[in-house]
């Protein structure tokens, strides 16, 4: 976004909000809204659009947030995204995720637990304990701003690009907290306006927004609508997300992040058999319409039951991952008019000579795909490492010891974590796999 063009912006975004409480808002500041009882009420501000990419090579991004966070769902995911579809950046990946904890309580550790780590560039997740699980006050609203505010302020000064996050969506009223009070839609109302707080704050500091809130709602409508009543997008406790929900979580800050989602493109030649592959992706050799390429960037592989809230499919299925982050395409050129069988791994699916010449995105076409196995290997040694920096920063950065000789303890456990990070890049592979295209005769 262009300086004067998010000047206008924020300006617009204040101008809607003047307060807190400032409700309602005309319909054109606020985010197109689907018809239906499950709305009602919901004023979400317009969330500005995604910009270009935010990240640099060399990246060290810092994965801010609560219990939702230290889930290390999300965060794997993102971790996942950027080591394989986007290894040419080189980001490296940490979770700081802490349980139960608010913004104000981020500002507390935010210089001993993550500036001393030097990221270059941060997602922030808070909202949800942050709005006592109660109706929405307007003191607190302040006071959420005025924390989430003085968060951006330390990051920035710390030389970080930051994405705020909104919080998400509840699916019940949390009864295990005890003060909490009112009804589910006086919960998701009181959410919706601490997300436009956010947003406000991201555009008052001039920094990305991540919408979670509002895709993550949208989503839990339509999928209980699709799937039925017992899909939770918010989890089974109403509050922690399955995968469905992490999912749309990751797919909100890679977004805000500007990825733009071009894993590759295979081309063929369908009368000569030349093909040739984008950066990432090497043919080999090609005959009779069969390609073997030999790829080092994966597409994303999506995984579970797609109607199920604990699957990264169904989530996929809610919001538009496959087509605006996950686009591996196949391109057939000067393919006679008729139907094409094209066979990859061990699936088959029939498209037309139109369809093939648009091109065709195999890892939306194809769930099950060659790059399955190298992916879980990936994303099993990010569970590893990102597991270890929940040990590293709750327990050892937080112990007596730590206190009596924290340099020592950094030394530690970043040799530890050094470990697990180069297990992590070992897990990295070239991925050969051959695409078969067949004229149906």
């Amino acid at each position: 976004m262009r300086y004067g063009d998010r000047r206008a912006w924020v300006w617009s975004v204040m101008l809607a909000t003047a307060l807190v409480g400032a409700w309602p808002v005309v319909a054109a500041q606020l985010e197109a809204i689907p018809p239906g009882a499950a709305y009602a009420g919901l004023q979400p501000l317009k969330a500005p659009a995604p910009g270009p990419l935010l990240l640099q090579t060399g990246d060290r991004l810092a994965v801010i947030g609560d219990s939702i966070t230290e889930q290390q769902m999300y965060s794997r995911l993102i971790e996942d995204y950027l080591t394989v579809c986007v290894p040419q950046l080189a980001v490296t990946v940490r979770q700081f995720g802490w349980s139960g904890e608010t913004a104000e309580g981020f500002l507390r550790r935010m210089d001993s637990d993550c500036l001393r780590l030097k990221p270059t560039v941060a997602t922030l997740c808070y909202g949800m304990n942050d709005y006592r699980y109660k109706p929405f006050d307007e003191a607190n609203g302040q006071w959420y701003r005025e924390r989430y505010t003085a968060v951006v302020k330390g990051l920035q000064a710390a030389g970080a690009r930051v994405v705020v996050g909104s919080n998400g969506c509840v699916g019940k009223v949390a009864s295990w907290v005890k003060s909490a009070s009112g009804t589910l839609e006086q919960h998701n109302d009181c959410l919706c306006r601490m997300r436009n707080i956010a947003l406000e704050v991201a555009a008052e500091r001039g920094v990305r927004f991540a919408d979670i809130f509002w895709p993550q709602f949208k989503a839990g409508v339509e999928a209980r609508a699709r799937y039925g009543a017992e899909f939770n997008i918010a989890g089974g406790d109403g509050v922690h997300p399955g995968w469905a929900g992490h999912l749309v979580m990751a797919y909100a800050y890679l977004r805000a992040l500007g990825l733009n989602g071009n894993i590759g493109t295979l081309t063929l030649d369908y009368p000569t058999s030349e093909a040739n592959g984008s950066p990432g992706h090497a043919v080999e050799r090609c005959a009779r319409g069969e390609m073997t390429v030999y790829s080092t960037r994966y597409p994303f592989v999506l995984t579970g039951n797609p109607t199920k809230d604990d699957s990264t499919r169904a989530g996929a299925s809610l919001v538009p991952f496959s087509r605006e982050l996950n686009r591996l395409m196949l391109v057939v050129k000067r393919a006679p008019a008729g139907n094409y069988r094209v066979t990859w791994g061990e699936q088959t699916v029939t498209f037309t000579a139109a369809q093939l010449a648009a091109g065709i995105n195999l890892a939306d076409a194809f769930p099950d795909n060659p790059f399955g196995p190298a992916f879980a290997k990936v994303d099993d040694a990010v569970r590893a490492k990102q597991a270890f920096e929940r040990t590293q920063i709750k327990e050892r950065f937080h112990s007596a010891e730590f206190k009596a000789n924290p340099d020592a303890v950094v030394a530690q456990t970043e040799a530890t974590h050094a470990q697990l990070a180069a297990a992590l890049a070992a897990a990295v592979v070239p991925v050969r796999h051959v695409v078969r295209v067949e004229r149906v005769r």
